[in-house]
């Protein structure tokens, strides 16, 4: 493996665990814009990789941080629930995913990112 790829590799895991530490995302919003123009990784590539590196409990750490701060502890059990169900969702996605063309699927990439960050915007 080449240092530069290293090197790559080494900043997007740093930010996505920062913009995930602070908050709360990093596989989608971070992890997979970034491989792809950073790394040249397609679409289908880069939102697989995203998966694979969140197969690991890597955020762990950081929710037991949250949890152990005091002032909204998080409900483990509630967490769980979501964890199976996303273990769910995300098969049915993938499947979903690798059946479109990937120029179809990053722009409801993009339109989804953008109607987020309006929503967000806007609220209160």
């Amino acid at each position: 493996m080449k240092m530069n790829v290293i090197l790559v590799l080494v900043i997007i895991g740093l930010l996505a665990g920062l913009f995930s530490g602070m908050f709360g995302v990093g596989g989608g919003v971070i992890m997979v814009p970034l491989m792809i123009f950073a790394l040249g990784y397609s679409q289908h590539q880069a939102q697989g990789m995203s998966l694979a590196v969140l197969a690991v409990p890597v955020t762990f750490l950081a929710a037991y941080t949250y949890h152990k701060s005091g002032e909204n502890p998080i409900n483990f059990r509630y967490a769980l629930v979501i964890a199976a169900c996303f273990v769910v969702g995300s098969y049915l996605g993938t499947k979903v995913a690798i059946s479109i063309n990937e120029v179809l699927l990053k722009k409801i990439f993009s339109v989804l990112l953008i109607a987020v960050a309006i929503k967000m915007f806007f609220s209160k």
